[in-house]
């Protein structure tokens, strides 16, 4: 029998096990068990609740900010602690063109670019360290060899990776001088407003959510990164419900990235009231606002309450070849799962 407040072997790891006090209830849960848990930062803490590894009482625990129940028996599973180095992994990789020099991935969704807290195997440097052997630039580091720029983990589509140092340092130039051509593809709640657009301000990390970055208000204030979206409304679908005429349930929209900031095009199109369908961060709800009834209309909703990842893809990526000179631009076409939803959309009167 374990006792209420300890520690106990876990596969591959172990669980910490507390009793919540009385005094204990009402306070955030983080808070309370990185006071109980001294070794464990807050923020590590709140990774461990976000990956579903705390329970009250038996029951999954699926907030932080949760308030701690009094004379709850609370469970914390840490994995093992991972290498410090990425080990390659054989994982299948669908490569749009590589050389001597550079290899262009047209990456899946769920696949992590590269290792982080909660992403340390299964990410596109695991699979490249296998599929390149020794042969990536080391200027990002070792945890990031050949990383010259990132996709969120969800977001599919084209992404570089350089194989030499020389390779690296001139890719690098290039998507700092926004001279990189860019253009994801969106599937956003509502429609934008206007239908085309600019978007131009600066992006911060929310204090209200660490996972999400805002707009700076203040346009004076030199907090944040300088980013630019270029967008348009490539198609539009449906009535959004209580809305004015013209106002759509949903649209498909081309973005152009002029600056590659994290987490860019889901800000932006969020703080232009059309959030990525299926964002889990910047959408506050799964599902359509959608005028109408009928089976295409139900089929719109459900393809679009049912999407479990932000609907963005990486469609086009094209820059000049830091060794040979050359030009190249990459496309890859739309992913089987927005696709489908896209189809589903088109169907709303």
């Amino acid at each position: 029998m374990e006792d209420d407040d300890g520690e106990a072997a876990a596969p591959g790891g172990y669980v910490r096990r507390i009793l919540s006090p009385p005094e204990a209830a009402g306070e955030r849960t983080d808070a309370w068990l990185a006071k109980a848990f001294p070794e464990l930062s807050r923020s590590r803490i709140q990774g461990l609740i976000g990956a579903g590894k705390l329970t009250a009482d038996g029951a999954p625990v699926k907030m932080a900010s949760d308030k701690v129940r009094a004379g709850a028996h609370y469970a914390l599973e840490l994995p093992p602690p991972e290498s410090a180095l990425p080990e390659p992994e054989h994982i299948p990789l669908v490569i749009a063109y590589e050389d001597d020099h550079l290899i262009v991935v047209d990456k899946a969704s769920g696949m992590a670019v590269h290792p982080a807290p909660g992403s340390m195997k299964g990410t596109l440097v695991n699979a490249l360290l296998a599929h390149c052997a020794s042969s990536l630039s080391g200027v990002g580091g070792v945890a990031r060899p050949g990383i010259v720029h990132r996709i969120d983990k969800e977001t599919t589509g084209l992404i570089v990776v350089a194989k030499d140092d020389r390779t690296h340092v001139g890719l690098a130039k290039q998507f700092a001088k926004h001279t990189i051509e860019r253009v994801y593809f969106a599937v956003t709640r509502g429609g934008p407003h206007p239908k085309n657009g600019t978007i131009e301000n600066r992006l911060v990390r929310s204090n209200d959510d660490r996972r999400k970055f805002v707009v700076v208000r203040d346009v004076k204030s030199e907090a944040g990164k300088h980013a630019i979206t270029h967008y348009w409304t490539v198609e539009s679908f449906g009535q959004q419900a209580g809305a004015a005429a013209g106002s759509p349930a949903a649209a498909l929209v081309e973005c152009r990235l002029e600056t590659g900031r994290t987490h860019q095009i889901r800000a932006h199109m969020a703080h232009i009231g059309a959030p990525l369908i299926g964002d889990p961060v910047y959408g506050k709800f799964r599902g359509l606002k959608a005028e109408g009834a009928g089976e295409f209309h139900e089929a719109a909703e459900t393809a679009a309450r049912d999407f479990t990842r932000q609907a963005l893809h990486a469609a086009v990526l094209g820059f000049k070849h830091p060794i040979t000179g050359e030009m190249l631009r990459f496309e890859s076409a739309l992913p089987a799962d927005m696709t489908a939803l896209v189809d589903a959309l088109r169907r709303l009167r």
